[in-house]
């Protein structure tokens, strides 16, 4: 089941991409109307708005740039690397 659900998003990156921009916005929208921020742990919880919908954004980018470029570093490598 989630192979197939990978394979339709897979076929269809501008929605991917289309979905995710419209989410964003709206969690931010969220957090600045919609989350008490008077019992947050840390500075940043509280004067940053949308702080864990922008965190978490930037952590997935930088995961996807790291496995990207770990990956071209020699991970990846051809198919018949053992029948040499």
């Amino acid at each position: 089941m989630i192979v197939q659900l990978i394979d339709f998003l897979k076929a269809r990156p501008k929605a991917v991409k289309t979905a995710a921009t419209i989410a964003l916005p709206v969690l931010l929208v969220w957090s600045v109307t919609g989350v008490d921020t008077s019992h947050a742990h840390t500075w940043a919880e509280r004067y940053i708005p949308g702080f864990w919908a922008l965190f978490t954004l930037l952590a997935c980018l930088v995961l996807v740039f790291f496995a990207r470029w770990f990956g071209k570093s020699g991970i990846m490598t051809r198919e018949d690397y053992y029948d040499d």
